[in-house]
């Protein structure tokens, strides 16, 4: 480890692990009611399959009435539709279907969890090929986002459906109520990440209601040309439909405010066009962009809109834990910039002062597993990206292993009598078979004392075994049997000394 990564890692442990993340700002709410201020169609991709238990659906539906309430409900102003994930798209409601705020509040207390598996992927298929569209209610030239609610589980990729949603103008914001995977959740969102993507217990919903409603405020708000998927060198300008005739064509200018960059862009757009991306833009630059609509046949207000690209990025900003078990876990960092980035090294030792390990990580790379660690335990984990320049930049985090399993428990009760008891066996289990096999140092069967069978009902979760009162080795398996499937197979080996407790000597599962 080197000398400046040993100073962070002690800094860090003397200040109790505190974690160093992103700046953020503080957004005054937005007031409400908002009569007249938004124009719009926004859905939601609301998570509905079994992985979502009824109090959290129950609490997310809660959080939407509350976020829509201050809106203007109706065709010329916001629109709203809800679509479950479940194991096939299910549409609650499309956004032509409800005119008055009452009828939508109404609508989402009403809504039924359909359950099912998450397939996210083809939900958002159907909110690009079915949602987003005319026949749905979808109202040309307005501006359209999609707000995906998820526990952060789901069975297919969402990268590829995402990103065609995406190129067709749809800003996409993310709620995620569980711990998810953060590197496909900051490719799906539209950029900013920091202001379009959250992470929050379900229970605390309501800590992000007013940020969430800002972002989606600042997309829909009517002023005509908008500025969405800012990045620092690209921004997407989006606007109604103006034109009528294919002969008529827009003239779109942008250039940076300052008077010290005179340079100025003009691109000529298609009648039909209704979104430009700007690219090769300066970090961190003011932008004056003007639409002027020409047509042969009447005059129509030029459009302007100002924007800011973000700071150029640096990482690690983000660090998410993930696929915790009782001797690894897995820790990713966003964003991902190899061109800048020499390598990372990851620092990780147990709380409250434990000897910190250090790994490295290729430039190149932003996730890894942390393996061989201790059960049951917290850690602090600190990602340090390693510039080509000489800089450094730190982040930290706390993740915790899991307790390890023990699924079938050896108990000696008497001198030479042996309890087992057991966990129940996933999916329709007939019954279990539980063998008992009294053995000598030398894992050779004692004569005097034969294998054991029992067969006990599929209720069954705990058998009795007589065997020597003197010091021995017993061998246990407790087998799960089922109708159409191969059995399922819990083996444990203890030593028996009079008078005391079982040393577990060890425990497999065998195939």
């Amino acid at each position: 480890m080197s000398l400046t990564a040993a100073l962070i890692w002690t800094l860090l442990v003397v200040a109790g692990g505190s974690l160093e993340g992103a700046e953020t700002s503080a957004r005054p709410p937005v007031p409400g009611p908002m009569a007249g201020c938004c124009e719009g169609d926004v859905m939601f991709l609301v998570d509905s399959s079994g992985s979502v238990s009824s109090y959290e659906f129950d609490k997310v539906k809660t959080f939407l009435g509350e976020l829509l309430h201050p809106y203007t409900i109706g065709s010329k102003d916001v629109q709203v539709s809800v679509l479950h994930v479940s194991t096939q798209p299910i549409p609650e409601f499309l956004f032509s279907e409800y005119t008055t705020n009452a009828e939508l509040q109404l609508a989402l207390k009403e809504m039924k969890q359909p359950r099912g598996d998450t397939n996210t992927g083809q939900a958002v298929t159907w909110a690009h090929d079915h949602g987003f569209q005319d026949r749905a209610g979808s109202r040309p030239g307005v501006p359209r986002v999609l707000v995906w609610v998820t526990d952060g589980m789901s069975s297919e990729s969402v990268t590829g459906p995402m990103t065609a949603l995406r190129d067709d103008g749809v800003v996409v914001l993310i709620v995620s109520t569980g711990q998810g995977n953060f590197v496909e959740f900051s490719t799906a969102v539209s950029p900013p990440t920091d202001k379009h993507l959250y992470f929050v217990d379900v229970d605390d919903l309501k800590l992000i209601e007013d940020d969430l409603r800002n972002a989606i405020t600042d997309v829909i708000r009517t002023r005509r040309l908008s500025a969405v998927d800012i990045t620092s060198h690209s921004a997407r300008l989006i606007w109604p439909d103006m034109l009528s005739s294919p002969s008529d064509f827009y003239v779109l200018q942008y250039s940076p405010v300052s008077t010290q960059q005179q340079q100025a862009f003009t691109l000529q757009l298609n009648s039909g066009d209704t979104s430009a991306l700007l690219t090769g833009l300066s970090p961190g630059t003011k932008y004056h962009a003007t639409l002027i609509p020409e047509s042969n046949y009447e005059h129509i207000q030029s459009l302007s809109v100002q924007f800011t690209t973000l700071q150029e990025a640096v990482s690690p900003t983000q660090l998410l834990i993930s696929d915790s078990k009782p001797s690894s876990f897995r820790v990713s960092w966003a964003p991902l910039l190899p061109d800048s980035v020499q390598e990372f090294q990851v620092l990780f030792g147990p709380l409250p002062s434990g000897e910190a390990q250090s790994i490295t990580v290729s430039h190149n790379q932003n996730s890894t597993v942390l393996q061989n660690l201790q059960s049951s335990t917290s850690y602090l984990v600190t990602v340090i990206a390693q510039y080509h320049s000489g800089q450094q930049r730190a982040l930290s985090a706390k993740a915790c292993t899991q307790d390890e399993p023990e699924e079938l428990r050896l108990m000696p009760i008497s001198p030479g009598m042996l309890r087992v008891d057991w966990d129940e066996a996933p999916g329709p289990v007939k019954g279990y078979k539980v063998r008992c096999r009294w053995l000598t140092s030398t894992s050779v069967p004692q004569p005097a004392h034969p294998t054991v069978h029992h067969s006990l009902p599929s209720a069954a979760r705990t058998s009795l075994f007589k065997g020597p009162e003197s010091d021995s080795v017993v061998q246990v398996c407790v087998s799960a049997m089922y109708e159409e499937s191969p059995a399922h197979r819990r083996c444990r080996t203890t030593r028996l000394h009079p008078g005391s407790l079982a040393l577990v000597l060890g425990s497999h599962h065998p195939s």
